[in-house]
């Protein structure tokens, strides 16, 4: 085999390693915790105390039930997305990259004192996500907002 093919082979190897990420154990850990984002620049979440982390929660109006059906809603309606664990209180949901199939983690919790829902986006692999996480919770946030 040329040294072509064989680095051609090993590309291939290491993206499909990336693809066949396992998914992290059920996160939130504490009922309003979520777990915190790693240093690289992959990561933001709404309990982050850092700048290049930190997002908004979402807030939401009325009870912290409906405002969960509707948060599943809005995901399960994004493309690429899937709700893998949900209940009254949290929901965890994968979103799949189109080309290289990598998979991001959306964890969320609801804060029903404050009347916000918190939430994380995290790649699975890798070091910088070109944004994508951040885009994504906007646009989730954008689609859950209340209609003016």
């Amino acid at each position: 085999m040329s040294r072509t093919a064989l680095r051609a082979t090993g590309a291939l190897l290491l993206i499909a390693a990336g693809c066949a990420s396992t998914r992290p154990e059920r996160l939130p850990v504490m009922p309003s915790q979520l777990a915190p984002c790693p240093s690289s620049p992959n990561c933001v979440s709404s309990q982050a105390a850092d700048a290049a982390h930190h997002v908004d929660p979402i807030p939401y109006r009325g009870d912290h039930i409906e405002a969960m059906r509707r948060l599943r809603a809005v995901i399960e309606a994004m493309p690429r997305a899937r709700v893998v664990d949900t209940d009254d209180v949290a929901l965890h949901a994968e979103f799949t990259s189109r080309i290289f199939r990598f998979v991001d983690d959306v964890d969320c919790v609801v804060d029903a004192q404050a009347h916000v829902i918190e939430i994380r986006s995290a790649s699975r692999i890798g070091y910088s996500d070109l944004g994508a996480n951040r885009t994504r919770v906007e646009a989730i946030r954008a689609a859950f907002a209340p209609r003016q």
